[in-house]
């Protein structure tokens, strides 16, 4: 199973060269740069651990890479993502999202089943990476 989320998801991982390229763009339209971090890609977790703090009015590019090493650096086995943010209307929107990092192996969901009242059956996506751990344990430090 290979996650599908974000600009470029359904084409082979980028490259560093690719990646550059990427923050270059993102850096040559004045937008700011965040680097997130998670284990638990569910479609609904949109919320991922920001890495350090977002890089605004940065002007080279390497500084970006260089974050995003030492995020490597320390989660080699989450998936890692680079948000770029357009604050030119007056409010920081998202304007481009891609993953630059995944698992080696990716753990991917399943899917629960569940008959409720009057015949219906209701569906939900689980990560199997939620199950790795005990309850309430998942974000102890």
């Amino acid at each position: 199973m290979r996650l599908t989320q974000g600009t470029f998801s359904y084409l082979p991982d980028l490259t560093n060269e690719q990646i550059l390229a990427q923050i270059k763009y993102i850096l040559s339209n004045g937008w700011a740069v965040n680097i997130e971090w998670t284990e638990d890609p569910h479609p609904r977790n949109t919320y991922w651990e920001l890495w350090g703090l977002p890089l605004f009015g940065i002007q080279d590019a390497s500084v970006v890479m260089y974050e995003l090493d030492q995020c490597r650096a320390t989660h080699p086995t989450n998936y890692i993502k680079i948000n770029a943010f357009d604050a030119t209307r007056g409010v920081e929107s998202c304007a481009l999202s891609f993953i630059v990092q995944r698992p080696y192996e990716e753990p991917g969901f399943y899917l629960e089943r569940q008959e409720v009242e009057g015949r219906n059956i209701r569906y939900t996506i689980h990560s199997y990476v939620v199950n790795k751990y005990p309850p309430g344990e998942r974000y102890v430090l």
